[in-house]
């Protein structure tokens, strides 16, 4: 589905750059390596991490797993909510075509998955796995996500970003 296709682009269509309040959903994949899938995004040029927001009818377990689908040709079997983001500080972005956006953004993890890396949707420049311990620049949303992932992943406890 193209962006002006999307719910958000139909309502871009009608307010414009305006700041937007957007509830999504992003994932950090994890293979059996210990690595973290990143995409190099083509909006920012920055990497990040596979999700995005949420369409009409779906609840936000559905929009991460189609969201990873779309950006990186994976199926996810496990996904699991650990932490919640939404810190106006790290969640608001404006993009370079003047877009403003909040993001509400429920953060899942998987380690479990199937398919090929592929970049389908456009959204992406590079799909690579990365240690947690030498991460690429990331936009500082998706590297707190990542952060709050390895906290979770000592603590048990759900995180709030």
């Amino acid at each position: 589905m193209s962006f002006e296709e999307s719910h958000l682009g139909r309502i871009r269509q009608i307010v414009g750059s305006r700041l937007l309040l957007v509830p999504g959903a992003r994932a950090v994949i994890q293979n059996s390596d210990g690595k973290v899938l990143l995409q190099e995004r083509s909006d920012l040029g920055l990497w990040g991490l596979p999700g995005g927001n949420a369409e009409p009818g779906e609840d936000l377990k559905t929009v991460v797993e189609r969201e990873v689908l779309e950006e990186t040709g994976l199926t996810i079997a496990n996904a699991k909510p650990f932490g919640f983001g939404g810190n106006p500080d790290l969640e608001t972005i404006e993009f370079p075509n003047g877009d403003q956006c909040q993001f509400f953004v429920l953060n899942f993890f998987a380690t479990l998955f199937s398919g090929e890396l592929a970049m389908l949707d456009g959204e992406s420049l590079a799909l690579d796995w990365f240690d947690l311990d030498s991460l690429p620049d990331m936009l500082p949303n998706m590297k707190a996500s990542v952060e709050a992932y390895e906290v979770y992943c000592a603590t048990g406890e759900f995180q709030m970003i």
